[in-house]
């Protein structure tokens, strides 16, 4: 599960109900001790290392449910803390605008004949964005172990293999 995929996701069809699903997640949950923090909202199942094992790069697991006359359709997403995620997102656009602008600048100033001084900022920014990617990367190979422990509990929880896309 971890790779270049930025946030792993998967669809299933079951043909149990949500109410039957949300039971299932107890029932592992109270068999296998507690082992995440759980939240329910309506049509959806959060799953989260405990806050005593989290760390910055924990995974969470978010659950879509969708019922359909054959049973439910189940979207699950693999990805960080939100809060990480739009840090990342915002520093990824932040430094796309700029390089936007700087290009701009540039090419209007050598468009006129005029030295263009700013040149040197698209490479930084380039620079910065491939490492912030690498960044991302490990920080999703520190969390794979916690990914594949929440993808197994999923697994187990429904009693079917589920492929990542």
């Amino acid at each position: 599960m971890s790779s270049f995929r930025i946030r792993p996701r998967f669809r299933q069809h079951v043909k149990a109900s949500f109410d039957d699903i949300q039971d299932r997640v107890k029932k592992n949950l109270e068999k296998n001790n507690n082992p995440y923090a759980v939240t329910y909202l309506p049509n959806q199942i959060t799953l989260r290392v405990l806050p005593d094992d989290r760390h910055f790069w924990s995974p969470q697991l978010n659950i879509t449910l969708e019922e359909k006359e054959e049973g439910t359709l189940i979207r699950g997403l693999y990805g960080p803390n939100p809060s990480l995620w739009a840090m990342f997102f915002f520093a990824y656009s932040a430094l796309g605008v700029i390089i936007l602008f700087a290009g701009m600048v540039v090419l209007s100033q050598l468009s006129l004949g005029m030295e263009a001084p700013l040149w040197w900022v698209i490479p930084v920014c380039a620079s910065l964005i491939i490492i912030i990617y690498i960044i991302a990367q490990t920080g999703q190979k520190i969390g794979a172990q916690e990914m594949f422990d929440l993808h197994h509990f999923y697994e187990s929880t429904l009693g079917e293999k589920v492929t990542i896309q």
